[in-house]
This record gives structure tokens, sequence and C-alpha cells, in this order.
């Protein structure tokens, strides 16, 4: 009888030199390479936490890890990512980076929603000069999503008219009176947690308030450390500072922050902490467009739902479309609206509007790592944030 050998023997007849360990090595490497960048783009990313905009709920020299399962991982816009400066650099003949192929995007199923008071990590929305999934990534808190109105009198944030119940612990900056700017009161400061970031020993330098010329300290804290202060004989007085801006600054005044000098033909003049009421856009909302509100939807229109041959109309305050007024327009996608928990020291929303839903990266889960950059050696290492869930 013919003896006709299975594929599984003629391979075992003819066998291949054996690897070498660093083949064998080399291998490995790139298997771990291939699992990570997977891993990092469909389910956990790490970041660290670069600024003060946050806190005191995330703190400067925090590791967070954020879940990208939650609302569901994203295509990205560009297959090609090659780091560019924003001069011209040529870089395997591309010249910029509208030269890049740019796919739609996709989001897979999440097993979440993004929902009010998660903590989120998105793309800057006002980078347009790049891809969005080539922006800088920021993390704020979504305090209002699709459909809601927001609205800040006084401070406090409402939600549809109701106060809303903001997570975290917003914080306030404020000017404090002291009789005299001595080592107990800097002592009382960093045993609060009360942090300045341009100091070099992070606690805050005394100043002088301009209009009244007393003594004091400009602090960013909680309520809840406001109010032992408030308690203290050394303190004369603590009131808020820091709350407004220059008028024109804030969305929607002005309409296209850093980009263009679109501006709304009604100024609303609000500030950071009396803004709105403002309706947060969602999918499939037919919005009426009037010079009283068109600057609130020139970014949704002009840039993160890619209608071409849009252009701003300065004089009349109307969007425009091939050079036509543009008076009623479909939302195609949710948006929502973030704001950093450190409310007079966070560039959000009340700057530059809403966040579109392909902008989301993904939901912050937890504090894995936590380093002091004040402390010495020995205090370095903030243990009790380590493993810490982001609430």
């Amino acid at each position: 009888m013919a003896f006709f050998p299975t594929k599984h023997t003629r391979a075992s007849e003819t066998p291949g030199p054996p690897k070498s360990k660093l083949g064998e090595w080399r291998e490995s490497l790139v298997f771990a390479l291939v699992v990570a960048t997977l891993v990092r783009w469909s389910a956990v990313q790490a970041y660290t936490i670069p600024s003060e905009s946050m806190e005191p709920s995330l703190l400067v020299g925090d590791y967070v890890f954020v879940s990208k399962l939650h609302y569901g991982p994203i295509t990205p816009q560009t297959p090609l990512q090659v780091p560019f400066t924003h001069q011209t650099v040529p870089v395997l003949g591309i010249k910029s980076y509208s030269d890049l192929i740019q796919l739609p995007t996709y989001r897979f199923p999440g097993f979440s929603s993004i929902k009010r008071n998660d903590v989120v990590v998105f793309h800057v929305p006002h980078e347009s000069e790049y891809p969005a999934d080539l922006r800088t990534h920021l993390i704020k808190r979504c305090i209002a999503v699709a459909g809601d109105t927001i609205a800040i009198k006084g401070g406090q944030v409402y939600l549809n008219g109701q106060p809303g119940a903001i997570g975290g612990r917003p914080q306030t900056t404020y000017f404090m009176q002291v009789a005299e700017p001595n080592d107990e009161v800097r002592q009382a400061l960093h045993e609060q947690g009360v942090v300045d970031y341009t100091q070099p020993d992070g606690i805050p330098a005394a100043v002088t308030d301009p209009e009244t010329h007393k003594a004091g300290f400009i602090i960013s804290c909680p309520a809840g450390v406001a109010a032992y202060f408030r308690r203290q004989p050394y303190v004369q007085a603590l009131t808020v500072t820091g709350a407004n801006v220059p008028v024109g600054i804030l969305f929607p005044d002005a309409a296209d922050f850093d980009v263009s000098e679109a501006a709304s033909a009604v100024q609303r003049r609000w500030q950071l902490d009396d803004f709105g009421p403002l309706p947060v856009p969602k999918k499939g909302q037919l919005i009426a467009l009037t010079p009283a509100n068109a600057a609130i939807y020139y970014k949704i229109v002009s840039q993160y739902e890619h209608n071409p041959g849009v252009s701003w109309d300065g004089k009349t305050g109307m969007i425009q479309v091939n050079g036509k007024p543009l008076t009623s327009y479909t939302i195609q996608q949710n948006y929502y609206w973030m704001m950093g928990d450190n409310r007079h020291n966070s560039e959000d929303s009340r700057f530059w509007g809403f966040v579109p839903e392909d902008h989301i990266v993904g939901k912050a889960v937890l504090i894995w790592f936590s380093i002091d950059p004040y402390a010495d050696m020995l205090h370095k290492i903030r243990w009790s944030r380590l493993l810490q869930s982001i609430s």
C-alpha cells in the first residue's frame, strides 16, 4: 500500500533550523509590544496628571488608569501617526497633518454610556490643525450630558433648572486676608493641602490685595478647607477671587476659541461663576439658527461634523455654507460639557464649548500611583492615594 504523508508528516520530515535565543527573545518582545499596543488602544491606558485643574480630586503627580472599555474604544483617524511640530516638517514626504490620510471613526460598543460626574479623558476640541486622535489629551469632569441645560449661578451648578449634584470636591479660589503672613499661617496652609505650583516649595507666597492693600494669600481649596480657615483667629477675611475674566473671552461670546476670530453677534458677558443657561446639543436635534444663537453651533457645523464650505459672516453673525446663510441644522452626534474641579483655575468648556462624542477617549477609574513634587525623598510617594478609585 502506498503511503502518502500528511502535511504534518511532511513538515516533520523537513524541520527548519532551530531558533536562536536571540530570535526567541526578539519574537517574544514583538509579541509583547503588539499585545501592549492592542491593550492600550482597546482597554486601558495610563496617564499622568500634569496640572492642578482637577484638584483636589486629582493632584499633580497622580498616575491614573483610564478605561476605554467603559465607553468603547474608537478607531484611529490617522493610520500613520508621525510627530510633527507646528511648522512644516517633511517626514517621509509628508509636510503637514493635512497630508495624512484621515479615516472615518467608529466607536466599538462599551458597557457604559458617558454619565454626569464621570471623570473623562478626551481630545482637546480646539486644536483644529490636527486630526482629533493626534490632539492633546485633557482630563475633566463631565458636568452635563447631551440634552441637558447647564447654568452656573454664584458658583452653584444648575442642571435643567435644578441644583446639580456635582461629584468630587469643587475647589474655589479665595483671597485670605491675615493679620500677619507668618510661618504659623504657612504651616496651616501646608497641613490643609493648599498648594501653589508656581512656588518652589509649593506653599502660597504672601501677597497684597491691590484694592484693600491688605496682606494675605491667594489660595484654592474646597469648601471644607475654606470653612476651617474662616474659624482661625489669624484670618481676618476670606473672599472669592479669580472668578472674573475679560469680557468676550468665554464661550460662546468667543465662538471659536484660539482658532479664528468668530464672535457671537449677541454678547452674553458670562463669567466663570455666573454662566448660562446653555443647552447641550443632542444627536438628531434640529436647531433653528439665528444671530442670537449661531455662535453656539459654529464649531459643530464647521469643525466637529466636517461639513464642507462653512464660514462665519461677522457682519450678520450667521454661519454660511457656500456663501449662503444657514438657517437650520440637525446635530449629527452627542455633545458633553466638561469642567475642572478647580473651578477658577481650569480651562474647560466655559472657554471652548462642547466636547463631541467622537473626541472622548475613556473614563478615569483608578489612581495607581502618586508622587508629591514638593516632598522630600522619604515622603515623595503619597501612599494614601495608591490604588484609590476615582469618583
